[in-house]
């Protein structure tokens, strides 16, 4: 497989993050998935896209139990 952005074949399998919006909330959701090393481009295949879908409309929903692991301060100052 070549990326389609920059054409280079050095594509694997790494660990990446999809992040969504939960109110002010930032939720991320680790996947594994292709990522072409040289540009970073990331490839989802047809039923990943699908998981992360409903998983993104059930976490804004409030139907998906969540771990707070840390907290983002805003300087109002």
């Amino acid at each position: 497989m070549k990326c389609v952005i920059c054409r280079s074949d050095n594509i694997r399998t790494q660990q990446v993050y999809e992040e969504f919006y939960r109110g002010d909330d930032i939720v991320r959701l680790p996947l594994e998935v292709p990522v072409c090393a040289h540009c970073g481009e990331r490839y989802y295949d047809r039923p990943t896209m699908r998981h992360i879908e409903a998983l993104r409309d059930k976490i804004r929903a409030g139907q998906v139990p969540l771990k707070e692991t840390g907290k983002v301060l805003i300087c109002q100052g």
